[in-house]
């Protein structure tokens, strides 16, 4: 009987990809998140200009390092996206990311004390 793959043969390619606007959103997105990041970073190291207490200076410099995190995953993600198939985050891009934007709450949190 024919009608079926047979088994271990090769597959299909996949098609190219729709070369639609999907990854110019998915940039532009990461864009406005480390550009957003590195304005709330900048605000806080102005505080920590201005009142050079322990707390804000903390506050700043884990600023700083949840943006560079976060701007070294943004590029990496932006460059997967010239792959006819990118693939999806890992579970360490996602959980970094996560971290990375908890880290940024706690220095708004702690601009507020």
């Amino acid at each position: 009987m024919t009608g079926g793959p047979t088994p271990g043969a090769p597959s299909a390619a996949e098609p190219p990809r729709d070369p639609g606007a999907q990854p110019e959103r998915t940039w532009l997105a990461w864009r406005r998140t480390t550009l957003t990041c590195a304005v709330s970073v900048a605000l806080t190291a102005r505080v920590a200009l201005e009142d050079p207490s322990s707390i804000a200076v903390v506050a700043a410099c884990l600023g700083a390092l949840a943006w560079v995190a976060l701007l070294l995953t943004a590029h990496r993600r932006i460059g997967g996206l010239a792959r006819s198939r990118p693939g999806t985050m890992g579970a360490a891009e996602t959980m970094g990311t996560l971290v990375c934007v908890l880290v940024l709450v706690g220095v708004g949190g702690m601009m507020l004390l």
